[in-house]
C-alpha cells in the first residue's frame, strides 16, 4: 500500500504533463486550430464581457495558458530531478514529492477549471469544430480528466502540503 500512492501520483503527473506539454507547440506558435479556440473564447468575451478583454485573451490567452501549462509540468515533474538528487546524495527528494504533487495537483485543477468551464459555457463546445473538421470532443475529455486527476492528486498527496502550515 505504500507504494501506491507514489505510483498513482507519478502516473497522475505523467499525464497531465504530456497533455499540457504536447499542447505547447500550438500554444507558442499561433497554430491555427489554437487561433480559432483561444479566438472563439475571446470573441465571447468580448461580446459577453468586455471587449478590450476579449481582445486580449484573443492575442494573447494562448501564451498565458500555456505558460501555466508549463509551470504546472515543471512543479509536476521536479520531483524526479529531487529523487535524482537524493539518489546521488545532493538532497533528500523523496519527502518533497508529495508537496510538489500536491501543488501541482491543485495548479492543473485550476488550469482545467477554466478550460471546462470555456468548453461548457461559450461557444467553442463540447466538441471543437474549425474548418470543418470535428475534435470529437477530445480537448474537452483531456481537459476533465486533469480536472477530476489533478483534484484527485491533491488529494492524495494533500498531508506534504499541509504539513507546511502545521506548528513545530
Amino acid at each position: 500500500m505504500k507504494l501506491v500512492k507514489p505510483i498513482v501520483s507519478w502516473v497522475i503527473a505523467l499525464w497531465a504533463s504530456w497533455i499540457f506539454l504536447g499542447s505547447l507547440p500550438y500554444k507558442f506558435t499561433r497554430h491555427p486550430d489554437t487561433e480559432h479556440i483561444f479566438g472563439t473564447i475571446g470573441q465571447w468575451m468580448g461580446d459577453t464581457i468586455n471587449t478590450s478583454l476579449g481582445e486580449l485573451f484573443t492575442r494573447f490567452g494562448a501564451y498565458i495558458v500555456g505558460s501555466f501549462e508549463l509551470i504546472t509540468s515543471v512543479v509536476l515533474l521536479l520531483p524526479a530531478l529531487l529523487w535524482l538528487f537524493n539518489k546521488i546524495g545532493l538532497r533528500d527528494g523523496a519527502s518533497m514529492r508529495e508537496r510538489f504533487h500536491a501543488i501541482g495537483g491543485l495548479l492543473a485543477f485550476g488550469v482545467m477549471c477554466g478550460a471546462v468551464f470555456f468548453h461548457l459555457f461559450t461557444p467553442l463546445g463540447i466538441e471543437v469544430l474549425h474548418q470543418g473538421q470535428s475534435d470529437g470532443g477530445s480537448l474537452f475529455h483531456a481537459a476533465v480528466s486533469i480536472l477530476v486527476l489533478g483534484l484527485a492528486l491533491f488529494i492524495i498527496n494533500r498531508a506534504g502540503v499541509l504539513s507546511l502550515f502545521e506548528r513545530h
